[in-house]
């Protein structure tokens, strides 16, 4: 049986604690600010796409729900669209998840040192370095899970049924920023039902809790329902064709790398924490529900870091089994933060956009460590966190020099064609500096926001296959190729093309170029 919970307070917040927090939390944020933009790096892919998401407020997109799109528009809207600007938000809710995971070892029961050891176990992992350093939903998803989970730590120790209120909240919150949180309440609720949790089941306010969730995720639900469910159909598509398959034995080995090396020595110490030890049984929901994930992530052939958000709570509970352990040895506790400090300062190159191409490739060779490929696209020379952050600037340029060889009839008519988001997004970032119209495309929802006032007359397709076009223009010319040994293996010795005379007006065809994946 799980202990009864506790109806004692926790000691007061003291000065020492907002020390120890926001000491982390800032540290957090430092690293972040003086490494975005550094060097050779500039815009992610996806954030170019988000941009262009932000630019088309809705209630949904065809790979994701709207919450971190509403949250870029703000900030756009308030400090502009550069890369300090837009990486803000993802810098303040990675240190907020810091945080919060040093919360979750303190409601658990953990001391200072658990507490210390747990945020520089989330600071130095490489995964929240990588995903901290560019705008994306996968932030904000760590910081929900995260959230979620001192909720449930919460009610675990003060048994207080009103917090599911409060957890409905934030499930509803989180999935209107992805579907991986439906996931992350699913597991909760599964491992519920394995442990004397399931009396739980008996209140309203977890019933009221799961209705309030189910309202705030209403208008995206209905926004998928009017445009056909597109996710749905994304998210086969990517199991099949655009993931990459993995073992069992790489699955397990990427959560390694991600999480950190070391940091394996708390989530798994966690693991066995919460199933094993008396005290920890409490909390064996939370191992319980990590072990759910794993093996659902793993059979539906899921991106090794879709578990990232879980790591938090388990570097909590793995920091009370190493403060047990070390409780009378200081030299040995601070031996164990220097030691994992050290593994975050070594492993940042690898995640951040610290290195350039060349020293990074060197660094990361004589480490012997590479991040796990997740996508079949994904080969290069660089990972693709540090890839896909290359050339876009040069890319828009490249486009911008064949449209301007134009005689100026076919610039009035002409549009431009790109085969992924990524480049649209350049397209409409930097193009308006060499007086470029916005892109379209026919990937993820650029397909949904339609050709506009293009007729296919004219056209500069950025495209792989001469042929494939050839089949739809009159004449199909190579106008530019775009070539830079750095970035992903699909954007170099790509060719631009200038097309004439597509068969049909670009509205009657644009059901073909549809590309969900």
């Amino acid at each position: 049986m799980n202990p009864a919970p506790s109806t004692e307070s926790l000691p007061k917040f003291a000065r020492r604690d907002w020390l120890l927090f926001g000491g982390f939390a800032l540290l957090k944020i430092v690293v972040h600010f003086a490494t975005d933009g550094a060097g050779a790096y500039g815009y992610f892919r996806d954030e170019l796409y988000y941009l262009d998401c932000a630019r088309h407020l809705d209630w949904g997109y065809v790979d994701q729900p709207p919450l971190s799109i509403f949250a870029l528009w703000a900030t756009r809207a308030l400090l502009g669209d550069s890369l300090l600007a837009i990486r803000l938000p993802v810098a303040l809710c990675g240190a907020a998840t810091l945080w919060l995971a040093g919360l979750m070892a303190r409601e658990m029961g953990g001391g200072r040192f658990a507490q210390a050891l747990t945020c520089l176990g989330v600071a130095a992992a490489p995964i929240f370095l990588a995903t901290g350093s560019f705008f994306s939903m996968n932030v904000f998803d760590q910081f929900f899970w995260a959230l979620a989970a001192w909720l449930v730590a919460r009610l675990l120790r003060t048994d207080d049924a009103r917090i599911w209120l409060w957890l409905g909240l934030v499930v509803g919150l989180g999935l209107e920023n992805k579907y991986s949180m439906g996931f992350f309440a699913g597991a909760f609720v599964a491992a519920m039902a394995l442990t004397p949790l399931r009396r739980q089941f008996g209140r309203w306010q977890l019933w009221a809790g799961g209705a309030l969730a189910a309202a705030l995720f209403a208008p995206h639900v209905v926004w998928q329902m009017r445009h056909g469910w597109p996710t749905l159909e994304f998210m086969h598509n990517a199991r099949l064709y655009k993931n990459l398959p993995l073992t069992l034995r790489q699955f397990a080995g990427g959560q390694l790398t991600l999480a950190g090396p070391l940091q394996a020595l708390l989530w798994v110490a966690g693991l066995l924490y919460g199933l094993m030890a008396k005290r920890g049984r409490a909390f064996a929901a939370f191992s319980l529900a990590y072990f759910i994930l794993f093996a659902v992530f793993y059979a539906t052939n899921g991106k090794v870091y879709y578990l990232s958000p879980a790591y938090p709570m388990l570097f909590a509970l793995g920091s009370l089994w190493w403060e047990a352990r070390l409780a009378s040895r200081r030299w040995a506790q601070a031996a164990a933060l220097a030691l994992l400090a050290a593994s975050g300062v070594a492993l940042a190159p690898l995640a951040l956009p610290i290195l350039p191409p060349p020293a990074f490739l060197r660094y990361q060779d004589a480490l012997g460590i590479r991040a796990p490929q997740q996508e079949r696209a994904h080969g290069g020379l660089l990972p693709q966190h540090l890839g896909d952050r290359l050339g876009w600037p040069e890319f828009a340029a490249m486009v911008a020099a064949a449209y301007g060889r134009l005689d100026p009839a076919d610039r009035a008519n002409c549009a431009i064609f790109t085969s992924n988001y990524g480049e649209a997004g350049a397209i409409d970032l930097f193009g308006p500096r060499y007086g470029l119209p916005p892109a379209i495309s026919g990937h993820m929802s650029h397909f949904l926001w339609g050709p506009g006032a293009a007729t296919g007359d004219v056209m500069l397709v950025y495209w792989g296959e001469r042929d494939e076009l050839a089949k739809l223009f009159r004449e199909v010319t190579e106008v530019a190729r775009f070539r830079d040994p750095f970035v992903m293996e699909r954007q170099n010795d790509r060719p631009l093309f200038l097309c004439r005379g597509l068969q049909a007006p670009l509205a009657a065809l644009w059901s073909q170029f549809k590309i969900y994946r």
